[in-house]
């Protein structure tokens, strides 16, 4: 089966203009099949700010009403996609930036409030990505950039996690790619020192991982992108590598980062 590589950039590296900038054409030079998911909530949240809309976080998650929806979905798939999209233009990577709702690429559904009572709001869970989409638009090597947002086919837009959108991703498109998935951020890996790059664990168990959570070692941030890696690689995805996106063709070799094992 042909390479297909789907890489998440999120955390600081979005925030950061020279950062996304180095890591974009570090990116659009991947030979091969690429598809590129992005997050971006630091944005989202200043400019919530800055039109006085205020912003809820539980345990690290967005509580997203009606107008903070408004604000991620002209953030998320608006300003920060098509950024994206212009940038790899100019390194001669032909690009196509899309949210949930274009072409029906990933509808999801509303989440209901949790056993602790939270509603998140307008948070999307998936039900189904588009696959036959998807492999249209790479049929024509063109690098799909796709945007945290979904849709739940009956005209409602949802915001939606980036590295479960990338998890889910490359769980379809593995019985047709040969996925590698790759979680690019701020940091080499996952760490045994939150402040210590030269820490990172170089292969990640199940059963290492769960200790690591009991003895708290790992921050809560963390857990649900190593959730979704986990449910990757155990639903047919070929590898997943978890580390720092200025390190993204080393990422690719193998040679840094955290590889998620089963």
């Amino acid at each position: 089966m042909e390479k297909l590589y789907v890489i998440k950039i999120g955390g600081d590296i979005v925030n950061n203009e020279q950062k996304l900038t180095a890591f974009i054409k570090d990116f659009a030079a991947v030979k091969g099949l690429k598809l590129l998911v992005h997050g971006g909530g630091n944005q989202a949240t200043k400019m919530a700010i800055q039109l006085g809309i205020k912003q809820q976080m539980v345990d690290g998650r967005r509580i997203t009403d009606a107008e903070t929806l408004k604000i991620v979905t002209m953030v998320f798939a608006g300003l920060i996609n098509k950024n994206i999209v212009a940038q790899l233009q100019a390194h001669g990577c032909n690009a196509l930036g899309l949210c949930g709702a274009d072409g029906n690429a990933i509808q999801s559904h509303k989440r209901a409030a949790n056993l602790g009572g939270i509603d998140y709001g307008f948070v999307g869970d998936v039900d189904a990505v588009n696959t036959g989409l998807l492999q249209s638009l790479l049929a024509l090597q063109i690098t799909i950039v796709l945007a945290p947002i979904t849709h739940n086919a009956n005209g409602l837009l949802l915001n939606t996690n980036a590295d479960t959108i990338a998890q889910e991703i490359a769980k379809a498109l593995s019985s047709i790619y040969n996925v590698e998935l790759i979680y690019s951020f701020e940091k080499a890996g996952v760490l045994l020192d939150v402040n210590n790059d030269d820490s990172v664990v170089a292969t990640l168990t199940p059963t290492f991982y769960q200790e690591l959570k009991e003895q708290q070692i790992i921050f809560a941030g963390m857990i649900p992108k190593l959730d979704n890696a986990f449910a990757a690689i155990n639903s047919g995805v070929s590898k997943v590598i978890i580390g720092k996106a200025e390190q993204l063709q080393e990422l690719i070799n193998g040679n840094s980062g955290t590889a998620i094992v089963n």
